[in-house]
């Protein structure tokens, strides 16, 4: 198949991209720097002629105000509307687990208005939920740190690793759109401040969790069950520490 990946150069993209192209696919990498702008739509027409999959992996430079839900408006009525004359048969989007139960987000609104014009488009598709990456974790850290301590909310997170990421959406590109959503997740299930201060105290960073029910995540306000998927959920094979091997915090990682 002739697939299109938007974003194929970010974090996860750049994973896609390699796993398809060693399925045998053509694969098209639509970003900025190949040419391919999903906000003008410079490119797009070109790049999704005889297209029959599009995976979109954009994200917003932004994650609060006005600007995140313009932007994933602007960029979905862009490629949408490319996929539509081209006549591509299978859309695919990566978004997050509890989208839908965030409301408080400014991100997680961007994020829902994708999802509504992707499931009003017409154009068959397949949305992926994922729980918060592990390579995330630094920074949603370092959103918490006040005075030398750290303040995380207690709701339950699962993490999963980028690579498993790239896995699944690599695998639902080469199936049959669902029409619907699927959820992934990693294989641990714990309390952010529990796996915040198990990370600081490996990467020996002295700072301490202080694990606060009310703290906010990025401004918004948690249930315990905001962050995890609700029922059944794709799980990746790579936990905490098998993440850590393979990060930049490789040198911290106990051995196997």
């Amino acid at each position: 198949m002739k697939i299109v990946v938007i974003g194929g150069t970010g974090l996860i993209g750049s994973k896609v991209v390699e796993r398809l192209r060693k399925a045998g696919h053509e694969v098209v990498v639509a970003a900025p720097s190949t040419g391919v702008n999903i906000l003008t739509g410079e490119g797009l027409d070109e790049a999704m002629a005889g297209t029959q999959v599009v995976v979109d992996l954009a994200n917003s430079p932004v994650f609060v105000g006005d600007a995140v839900r313009e932007f994933f408006e602007a960029a979905g009525q862009k490629v949408l509307g490319a996929e539509k004359k081209a006549g591509v048969g299978h859309h695919i989007a990566l978004s997050v687990v509890g989208t839908d139960r965030l409301a408080s987000s400014d991100y997680f609104r961007g994020k829902l208005a994708q999802e509504r014009l992707i499931r009003e488009s017409g154009i068959p598709y397949t949305i992926i939920h994922s729980t918060q990456f592990y390579e995330f974790l630094p920074g949603i850290i370092q959103s918490g740190d006040k005075d030398g301590s750290v303040h995380m909310p207690t709701a339950l997170v699962q993490p999963i690793a980028a690579e498993n990421v790239a896995d699944a959406v690599a695998s639902h590109a080469q199936q049959a759109p669902l029409n619907g959503t699927a959820d992934i997740a990693g294989p641990e299930r714990t309390s952010l401040a529990e796996l915040a201060q198990r990370f600081l105290r490996i990467t020996q960073d002295p700072r301490e969790v202080v694990g606060d029910p009310s703290a906010l995540y990025f401004g918004a306000q948690l249930q315990d069950d905001t962050l995890v998927p609700l029922g059944t959920a794709w799980q990746g094979e790579i936990g905490f520490e098998g993440w850590l091997r393979q990060s930049e915090f490789a040198r911290y990682a106990p051995r196997e």
